[in-house]
């Protein structure tokens, strides 16, 4: 695998970290974002990329040699939205492509109740977050859908509630774990481990979730 790597939704929270830790990891990044002027980090490893993950068009080129794709896509306000699952079907289609086979992507641990979880987190899961968030999971999952009925080495990271605390190295897998309180990560720490587990053959085909 070489060290070329795209990251799509670049200029949101996590995108950026993701790119200045890859970068500082040795990677060679093009961030790809729909406005790449917002975009202000420069580095010489750096190509920033106008592009729009709805349109795949504009970035279909930009696959061509990668090792790996990392997609941080996300909206900001708990609407219906079809974003999630129309940008993995683009990427994953032009990845097929141009025979680029690793992918991690960015979900959500709020979208499955951990079995055993306190009374009090199942009632605030199922009955605050799931029920505000319903639309934004549903195309979540949708998302996740299309990523394991594909043949890539994906990888699907769900993340709780992010912060913008500092990168720490101290967070936790938590998969099928109960939740005791609302779980959160910054989003330095879950850059962190997706730039840490960008060739780890042991998480293809996996869903994982981190926390503190």
């Amino acid at each position: 695998m070489n060290n070329r790597i795209i990251v799509i939704g670049a200029t949101g929270g996590t995108g950026k970290q993701v790119v200045e830790q890859a970068l500082q990891a040795g990677y060679e990044v093009t961030a790809l974002a729909r406005k790449p002027e917002a975009f202000t980090l420069q580095h010489p490893n750096l190509k920033a990329l106008q592009g729009d993950v709805t349109q795949p068009a504009t970035f279909q080129h930009a696959m061509e040699g990668m090792s790996a794709v990392i997609s941080c896509v996300g909206i900001s306000k708990a609407r219906p939205t079809t974003l999630y699952s129309e940008s993995m079907h683009h990427i994953v289609t032009a990845m097929q492509q141009s025979n680029v086979r690793r992918i991690l992507c960015i979900s959500s641990g709020a979208i499955d109740i951990p079995p055993h979880s306190s009374f009090i987190m199942t009632f605030l899961l199922k009955n605050v977050l799931q029920r505000i968030y319903k639309p934004v999971y549903a195309d979540m999952r949708r998302m996740e859908n299309t990523l394991k009925a594909s043949k890539l080495h994906w990888t699907v990271v769900r993340a709780p509630k992010l912060t913008d605390g500092k990168r720490t190295g101290a967070y936790r897998i938590v998969t099928q774990q109960p939740l005791r309180k609302i779980p959160t990560i910054s989003r330095a720490d879950l850059a962190g481990y997706i730039v840490k587990h960008i060739s780890d053959e042991t998480t293809y085909q996996s869903t994982i979730e981190v926390a503190y």
